[in-house]
């Protein structure tokens, strides 16, 4: 299929912003962003992504060009919507951080519709450890003043470790979506606890860690690496928690590589 201009997908009780663009052989490839920006934040990559594959990307509920929600939604319930939309039967799913909690959990529940699976600093639903409670504590205050710059100064602090003051392109992402946080809290339901679950995944899989993202993700993300059977490990020595800003080409060769395992 060749390109085609962004459209407004339906979902229970809300839309999707999604684009597809470019076509080739295999199984499409479904790009799932993090919290800490939209869908652009595959800009740098998707030129390169879309020369060889059909690739598409959306923006979750309440982030980009995406409405805010307004009742109840899971993660993982709106990507099935979109691959029917698309008329997806089988795809290779790649997703930074909190898409790749979305990935892990729709690979799991639907192992006939995932040829392959690319997770980039990825988080996974169950985790035994939690998130630092020290980030929670400074993020109250600045919350309850709405201070939506010093949220982004202190986002920054935490995972955007490998850029360089003002870091502007990462910031600009991240700003933009901080408003999505508090839109999207009361309404998105939990994803099932996964991490029991990861050695289920036994299609082709690849992790990127970055080595100067929080100290807590790298750990997560070296034992999420661990349990899944035959896992492809990939250090990125340059990045944060924004591996399509801070090292593009290795997340162009992570998918490459996944779809040369397909055969």
């Amino acid at each position: 299929m060749g390109d085609t201009a962004g459209v407004m997908v339906a979902v229970d009780g809300g839309q999707l912003w999604a684009e597809e663009r470019g076509s080739g052989e295999g199984p499409p490839l479904v790009l799932l962003h993090p919290g800490v920006g939209d869908s652009e934040i595959w800009d740098p990559v998707l030129d390169a992504l879309a020369s060889r594959r059909r690739v598409i990307r959306y923006d979750v509920r309440g982030y980009g060009r995406s409405p805010a929600p307004e009742g109840p939604y899971r993660q993982d319930a709106d990507l099935a919507v979109l691959l029917d939309h698309f008329g997806v039967t089988r795809a290779v799913l790649v997703g930074n951080s909190m898409g790749g909690s979305t990935a892990i959990a729709y690979t799991l529940d639907h192992p006939e519709q995932v040829a392959a699976l690319g997770l980039l600093v990825p988080g996974v639903a169950g985790y035994p450890e939690p998130d630092p409670p020290e980030l929670a504590a400074q993020v109250e205050p600045l919350a309850l003043a709405g201070d939506l710059d010093g949220l982004a100064d202190l986002a920054m602090s935490w995972w955007g470790g490998a850029g360089t003051p003002p870091d502007t392109e990462a910031r600009r992402l991240l700003r933009g979506v901080l408003k999505g946080w508090f839109t999207s809290y009361q309404h998105e339901q939990q994803l099932p606890s996964c991490f029991e679950r990861l050695g289920e995944l036994t299609l082709p899989c690849s992790l990127l860690l970055g080595e100067l993202d929080q100290r807590v993700v790298v750990d997560r993300n070296e034992v999420i690496a661990a349990r899944i059977p035959g896992c492809r490990l990939v250090r990125a020595g340059a990045c944060d928690h924004f591996p399509t800003l801070r090292v593009p080409g290795a997340v162009v060769e992570l998918v490459e590589e996944l779809y040369l395992r397909l055969g």
